[in-house]
C-alpha cells in the first residue's frame, strides 16, 4: 500500500468539493455516468470516506446504512492499495453499525478486486448508468 495514505471518514457537508472533484473525475469525465444520476440525496445522510495523501484527494467511498458505494480514485492512484484501504475502511464502517454484512454494487470489471476480501455475486449481470454492473455482499 502506498505510504503516507490517510483514509478519514467524514460527511458531505465537510468534503463536499473534494469528493465532487473525485468523483466528476472517475464516474463522470472517465466513465460517462450522465450528471443526473451521479449525484442523489444519498450523499447528505451518507458516510464519506476520505482518502488522501500528503493533503491531496486520492480515492472517496460512501456507506449508507450496509451499502458500500462511489468508490472512485483517481486513475494514476489504482493498482497502489488506495480502493483496497477505503474498502476495508468501508466494511468497517459498516460493522460497526451492526449490519451482519456489506452489499455493494460492483462494476464487472471489479468482481475479481471485491472477491479479495470475500464479497460474493448474489444477482445476475445487470445495467446502471450504461455500465454493467452485479450485486455483491460479504457476511460476517
Amino acid at each position: 500500500m502506498t505510504t503516507d495514505l490517510t483514509i478519514i471518514t467524514t460527511d458531505w457537508q465537510s468534503h463536499k468539493p473534494a469528493l465532487m472533484r473525485l468523483r466528476e473525475q472517475v464516474f463522470i469525465n472517465e466513465q460517462h455516468v450522465p450528471v443526473e444520476l451521479e449525484w442523489d440525496e444519498l450523499d447528505a445522510e451518507a458516510v464519506h470516506l476520505l482518502a488522501t495523501h500528503n493533503g491531496a484527494a486520492v480515492g472517496c467511498a460512501r456507506v449508507v446504512g450496509n451499502q458500500i458505494g462511489r468508490m472512485a480514485v483517481l486513475m494514476d492512484w489504482r493498482n497502489h492499495g488506495v480502493g483496497m484501504a477505503l474498502l476495508d475502511k468501508a466494511v468497517q464502517v459498516v460493522r460497526q453499525h451492526g449490519f451482519p454484512g456489506a452489499k455493494l454494487s460492483a462494476q464487472t470489471h471489479a468482481i475479481g478486486f471485491y472477491q479479495k476480501v470475500g464479497f460474493q455475486i448474489t444477482s445476475e449481470p445487470y445495467l446502471d448508468a450504461n455500465i454493467l454492473h452485479v450485486d455483491m455482499q460479504l457476511l460476517f
